[in-house]
């Protein structure tokens, strides 16, 4: 949908955005991503400030909204792109994969909307809720399942932790149920899964540790 209201923008405009833009530390994924839903080029490596200078006016308009207004839409698609830099920024030098689908030990295909590779192994695993009502006790009892499954399957042996995010609250009883079920597992190092909570207010993400 355009914005009748939002002027073309002019070099001054652009240059401002990329000035803003360039002090955030952007993964190459999320430029990635961002320049194929607003249909932009991307310089492929390069300095920051020419990478973003090479995307179009929509690629950066939208990174500004994203990252600099902290702005919310209704799909939650902007706070999913804030997710996705927030994990990435917990797991340097990992590759960072966006809706993955990982088999888990029964067999069953995950649809994963973050996982996190290092050295071509799966360290962690991630969801985020954008939209709707708080996180409740049977979102995460879901989550910790499917970590679960996932460590025990074939590729999980390096799996280490499961990150819930959401950016619309958790209720009490949710956290305390990731609690529990963390709790309830074997000390067996071999068997260990860190699980934490990450609520976005004010602007970032603030970690709780299950």
């Amino acid at each position: 949908m355009v914005n009748k209201g939002f002027p073309k923008f002019g070099m001054s405009q652009a240059g401002a955005f990329v000035a803003a833009l360039k002090n955030y530390n952007l993964p190459d994924f999320i430029l990635v991503l961002v320049a194929k839903e607003c249909k932009s080029e991307l310089l492929e490596r390069g300095r920051i400030d020419d990478r973003l200078q090479s995307m179009n006016d929509d690629a950066l308009k939208l990174l500004h909204k994203v990252f600099v207004g902290c702005e919310e839409d209704t799909k939650g698609n902007y706070a999913q792109y804030r997710f996705f830099a927030y994990v990435s920024s917990m797991y340097h030098k990992c590759e960072v994969i966006v809706n993955d689908t990982i088999p888990g030990e029964t067999g069953k295909n995950h649809k994963v909307l973050v996982a996190v590779k290092n050295n071509g192994m799966y360290i962690a695993v991630a969801t985020n809720k954008a939209t709707g009502n708080p996180v409740n006790k049977k979102d995460t009892a879901k989550f910790y399942a499917i970590v679960d499954d996932l460590k025990k399957g074939d590729h999980g042996t390096m799996l280490t932790d499961g990150i819930y995010g959401s950016s619309v609250g958790f209720r009490t009883d949710a956290v305390v149920e990731l609690q529990n079920l963390t709790k309830s597992r074997n000390d067996d190092p071999e068997n260990m899964l860190n699980f934490k909570t990450a609520n976005f207010e004010n602007n970032i993400y603030s970690v709780t540790k299950c």
